[in-house]
Formats: C-alpha cells, sequence, structure tokens
C-alpha cells in the first residue's frame, strides 16, 4: 500500500493476474469497489483517490507466500503431504535466484492421530546471517481432520553482495 495526501495505492502482486483483473478490467473495479467500502465501514478519511494495482509474479517459486499457497492447495486436494512439499521444494531450488530452501509443516499429517513435524531443505540457508535475503512466509491448509501448519524460507543470496563487487 501506498498512501499520499491526494492517492491511496493498493498493489497487489500475483501469479495469475487474470484472475484478479476478470473479463474487462471488472474483478479489479469490484475489489476497488470493496475497498473503499471497508475503509469507510472502519471510519477511515479516504483521500480522493483510490487505486488498485495488479502486478505480474514472474517468477512465482522464488516467493516464499506464493509456495506456500502452491502446497496447501495440494494437501487440500488430499495429495501425499511429503510428495507435495518435495516437489515444492525442487520447483523452488530449481530457479537461479534460490540458492537454499526449507519447507517445514506440522500438524495432524496424513490424518494421523498424534501431529509431528516433518522438515525439509535443500541447499544453503544462512539463518544467523543479518546480510542474507531472506523470504518467509506462514501458511495453513485447512483439511477436514485439522489445520496444517505450513512454513517456507527462500534463500536469495546476500543483499550486499552487489555493492561489494561494484567496489572491487
Amino acid at each position: 500500500m501506498e498512501r499520499g495526501e491526494n492517492l491511496y495505492k493498493i498493489i497487489i502482486k500475483t501469479a495469475k493476474p487474470g484472475l484478479v483483473i476478470g473479463r474487462s478490467g471488472e474483478g479489479a473495479s469490484k475489489l476497488r469497489d470493496e475497498i473503499i467500502a471497508k475503509l469507510k465501514k472502519n471510519n477511515i478519511s479516504l483521500p480522493k483517490d483510490v487505486r488498485v494495482e495488479v502486478e505480474e509474479v514472474r517468477t512465482p517459486e522464488t516467493h516464499a507466500a506464493i509456495v506456500g499457497e502452491m502446497i496447501a492447495e495440494g494437501l487440500e486436494k488430499r495429495l501425499p503431504f511429503m510428495r507435495v512439499v518435495k516437489q515444492a521444494l525442487e520447483k523452488t531450488t530449481s530457479s537461479r535466484d534460490v540458492m537454499g530452501a526449507k519447507i517445514t509443516i506440522s500438524g495432524r499429517l496424513g490424518g494421523a492421530e498424534m501431529s509431528r513435524v516433518e522438515s525439509v531443505k535443500k541447499g544453503r540457508l544462512p539463518l544467523q546471517t543479518l546480510r542474507a535475503d531472506i523470504d518467509f512466509a506462514k501458511e495453513k491448509a485447512h483439511l477436514p481432520y485439522g489445520d496444517i501448519g505450513i512454513k517456507v524460507w527462500i534463500y536469495k543470496g546476500e543483499i550486499f553482495a552487489d555493492k561489494k563487487k561494484k567496489t572491487q
């Protein structure tokens, strides 16, 4: 969200912009009207111009939130949990921008009585390094026997690595 004196801009980043925009932009205008209604309901003063922009994410497998949603979709379709997690990890780490990833799922995996935690990791994931560019997201998969929590970490390299190369 970007707020100015006369402008309130909401930027939605999605892997499938066609679903959000809809035919001839009617989905985006409907979404804009719903946002204005919510803001009025909460007694928030509206600026003159409210805009909704939809941006396409070129590589969705490098965004932790989108990977988490893909895993949740697979689990809700009742696919085997370990296969879904490993396939998502392979897709994520196959991108050249990604240097490492970790996916953790917890809950009543496979409908078991006792909940447990499963974790899969591939590549480097320096969680103690402040320079590390790590994208993190949490997601829930809603299943008939309870929710399954999903956590995704994606390591994309060091933040200051480009500046070091320029100075040398």
